[in-house]
């Protein structure tokens, strides 16, 4: 506020020197320094109440008090001019000329002022607009995550409990065991759920308890190996999306396959993209889809979150297996 009155006193007084300038080249008066003193004292006068005013009043009231206390200023300012030079009382027709020559350019003056406070007004409700606007976006976009991740979760944790329904009497220990394994899960997975910070290496931990709890129904049918520094680990990283991947190579590839498979995740840094990829030796393309539930839900959530800096990629080998890349920026 401070720098804003003074660049108003400082404007004043340039635009009072160039009105008596004026006032002096059109022979209103011969003597530039009367002018001089009449610019000044109007114009500093009609500042200073207009900068009182600013400062106290807001709204519309308070162009109608400038408005109403703009002839009172030139006025005042006139005045005291007059003491100062010694131009007499308001019988010397000088005064009365300088008042009407005030009200022409104390309203050419206002303007600035007006446009101003308007074009500033403009711009701070466009900003809270665009802020509310961000607001109401990042919120949709939480909503759409949550939404999209619930989708996940809950396909795996129902094929989870089947697998200890169908164990509960033939494998009571197995299925100790593998609710065991769940109950980690669900630990680490709700951990991840409340914490503002995550990283690829608490998903790649996940995955771990994950394939852990898959291989008490497969056994040695199931075998997998992570290939990731820990430089990539410390990476930021979205929770639960990496896992339908997986999940996906599983049942697409190493399930169907006689014998089972193997797994391999990988993960690195190349051209400043992080690079993941889920590679089986199973079946294929034969029997893995490009589309489902879980592949969909991943790149929907990939377009929520990096927009086109995000993808998808699936690719079949030629002697069988699939590899699923997944791209973000690192």
């Amino acid at each position: 506020m401070r720098k804003k009155l003074l660049i108003a006193f400082a404007s004043t007084l340039l635009f009072d020197t160039a009105i008596a300038g004026l006032l002096t080249l059109v022979d209103f008066y011969p003597d530039f320094w009367i002018n001089f003193v009449f610019s000044q004292c109007i114009g500093l006068s009609l500042c200073s109440v207009n900068a009182l005013v600013m400062c106290c009043v807001s709204g519309r009231r308070r162009w109608l008090i400038l408005i109403s206390a703009m002839p009172v200023s030139i006025v005042f300012g006139v005045a005291l001019a007059a003491w100062l030079i010694g131009a007499g009382d308001w019988s010397n027709p000088l005064l009365r000329t300088a008042v009407v020559i005030g009200l022409f350019f104390g309203g050419i003056g206002s303007i600035p002022t007006f446009l101003s406070e308007r074009i500033e007004k403009l711009d701070t409700e466009v900003k809270q607009r665009q802020l509310q606007q961000s607001e109401a976006e990042r919120r949709e976009l939480e909503a759409q995550l949550k939404l999209l991740q619930a989708q996940i979760e809950p396909h795996f944790l129902f094929n989870t409990l089947a697998n200890v329904g169908s164990l509960v009497d033939s494998d009571p220990a197995q299925a100790k065991r593998l609710l065991d394994r769940l109950n980690d899960w669900l630990r680490i997975a709700l951990s991840r759920a409340r914490s503002d910070t995550a990283t690829l290496g608490d998903e790649l931990d996940m995955l771990e308890n994950y394939l852990q709890i898959l291989q008490t129904r497969f056994g040695a049918r199931l075998r997998w190996k992570v290939e990731a520094d820990a430089d990539v680990r410390r990476r930021p990283f979205p929770p639960m999306l990496l896992q339908p991947l997986v999940e996906n190579a599983v049942r697409h590839g190493i399930e169907p396959k006689l014998g089972g498979g193997e797994l391999r995740i990988a993960a690195a840094i190349a051209q400043g993209r992080l690079q993941l990829s889920v590679h089986d030796d199973g079946e294929g393309f034969a029997e893995a889809p490009q589309t489902g539930s879980g592949l969909g839900n991943v790149r929907a959530r990939l377009a929520a979150l990096y927009g086109e800096a995000g993808r998808l990629l699936l690719e079949g080998g030629a002697a069988g297996g699939t590899t699923a890349t997944l791209e973000i920026p690192a």
